[in-house]
């Protein structure tokens, strides 16, 4: 049953704190305007051996004013929810703007303005009264603190009560957010995301001689509601069944030797790899340079758009805010775009670009397709990465069919700790879990393993892809970006994949050099 907006957030004054502050944007002279409240819930509870480590529970609550005027950009928030402060937070953005001009002016020496500097928008359709909720089922918000820690200590007891399992650790991050949106051209949207991320790590240490290992579970963050933890779209008993037997043999596991050989990486590592290498590398504003000082720059540049040989032909990536119980899922974004999906990789060639209504129209597209965002009414609205995503073949195989193809290789499980240089181009990841295959079959864990590439060599390598029936929706809550840093949430779908000779360093050889 579709969900609807919170009615305790429906009762602030939106309209009239938006009506006070648009008109007084207009009144100065703003080309244009756009007013953004923000309530953003964030609960989350942590348990340690069963027994509880810590909780939060916060509330951010405010505005935000952005205009256009002189052909510049001006910005201010506040807190106090009233016609007045709305007004005078206007009256500050304007300011703030006119200020940008003279910055801008006077680092142009007085040579004239080149059109870049100015800023424009790409139109976008009107899109009044509109209204969007997320997909989900029990908002957890509406379950009692108890129920929830009482099901984290529940399934951590599972696991310490498995042979060989020395402490398990549980986590679970619950937001609501709702955004109020008007701007001077008549869009008008009232939005609310839940999403949560539950997470729990067993540790097993052998008494003998102190050595020690960890495993997480492999279940995603997710889009959805409480009904994710009690049955709806992950089987918790069988992954936290499995756990210790893989965790006890994954303690005795042999180091790997260094080498090249074939992978077949599970959605659940191959989520980040399409995230560091394909999302970021992406976002237009990056590859233009504007992230330069603080996040790094994309090998993607613009010039390469429709003629980069990304990988192999069989790479089809779309960008995509509309995915149902995706993180970087929403009805319209921070500046009244509406959620799209589109190319970015197409039979293995740069076809597209993430990108904000102002990037759009400095690059020429005629529209954006939706990806500003702010992580809090506080900030403002940067170029955000959407959910990022390899499409599986129509046809394409099972995993165990992908394992079966290959004659020596490695297997890839779950996300680790990886490294990607700033043009994202040369990168190295580990795993949660890595099994040897020998003649088409899994031959026990290896430990110590790291896979290397280049992008395009990695994305090139891809002999492979799974069908439907192997794809899984991966993701993360803590992706950063810009400065002030802001964090946002975001998803990456994709099938398993086979990749032929990739490069295999032991991590532990690596480490002694």
């Amino acid at each position: 049953m579709p969900q609807e907006v919170d009615q305790s957030f429906l009762a602030l004054p939106l309209r009239a704190l938006a009506d006070a502050a648009l008109a007084r944007a207009r009144a100065l002279g703003a080309e244009h305007a756009d007013f953004r409240l923000e309530r953003v819930r964030s609960a989350a509870w942590r348990l340690r051996d069963a027994r509880p480590a810590g909780s939060s529970d916060t509330t951010d609550l405010g505005f935000a004013v952005r205009v256009v005027h002189g052909g510049a950009w001006g910005f201010a928030s506040g807190v106090d929810l009233t016609m007045d402060a709305a007004a005078r937070v206007a009256a500050q953005a304007v300011e703030m703007a006119k200020l940008s001009a003279r910055v801008v002016a006077a680092a142009d020496g007085g040579a004239g303005d080149d059109g870049r500097s100015r800023v424009e928008l790409a139109p976008e359709p009107v899109h009044a009264d509109q209204v969007w909720v997320s997909a989900y089922e029990v908002n957890p918000f509406d379950v009692p603190d108890a129920d929830k820690t009482a099901l984290l200590a529940e399934w951590s007891n599972r696991l310490l009560a498995a042979d060989g399992v020395s402490h398990a650790d549980a986590f679970l991050l619950t937001v609501q957010e709702n955004k109020f949106y008007a701007d001077t051209a008549g869009t008008v949207t009232t939005q609310q995301r839940v999403r949560l991320h539950p997470q729990l790590t067993a540790v097993t240490v052998d008494p003998e001689t102190g050595g020690f290992e960890s495993m997480r579970t492999l279940a995603p963050p997710v889009g959805r509601g409480f009904e994710y933890l009690t049955g709806t779209g992950w089987d918790w008993d069988a992954e936290l069944a499995a756990m210790p037997e893989l965790l006890a043999e994954k303690l005795r596991a042999p180091s790997v030797e260094a080498g090249r050989y074939d992978l077949v990486v599970d959605p659940s590592n191959l989520w980040l790899t399409i995230h560091e290498s394909i999302g970021h590398a992406t976002e237009l504003d990056r590859a233009l340079g504007y992230e330069a000082a603080y996040a790094g720059t994309s090998f993607a540049t613009f010039d390469k758009l429709g003629t980069l040989k990304y990988g192999s032909p069989l790479m089809n990536v779309t960008g995509d805010r509309t995915a149902e119980h995706g993180l970087s899922t929403v009805g319209f974004d921070d500046e009244g775009v509406a959620g799209q999906s589109w190319d970015l990789v197409k039979d293995g060639v740069l076809v597209g670009y993430q990108l904000d209504r102002r990037i759009a129209k400095l690059t020429g597209f005629e529209r954006s397709n939706g990806c500003a965002y702010a992580d809090s009414p506080g900030n403002v609205p940067v170029q955000r990465m959407a959910n990022v995503s390899l499409r599986p073949a129509p046809d394409g195989p099972s995993t165990e069919e992908l394992i079966a193809g290959v004659e020596h290789g490695i297997y890839v499980v779950g996300d680790r700790s990886w490294s990607i240089d700033m043009q994202r181009y040369n990168f190295q990841f580990t795993a949660q879990r890595f099994f040897r295959i020998e003649n088409g079959r899994l031959a026990g864990q290896l430990k110590d393993v790291a896979y290397q590439a280049t992008t395009t060599d990695f994305w090139g390598s891809m002999e492979a892809v799974g069908g439907p029936q192997t794809y899984v929706l991966g993701g993360a809550f803590n992706c950063g970006k810009a400065q002030p840093g802001q964090v946002a949430a975001v998803s990456h779908g994709c099938p398993s994949a086979l990749f032929r000779g990739v490069s295999i360093l032991n991590t532990t050889q690596e480490a002694g050099r």
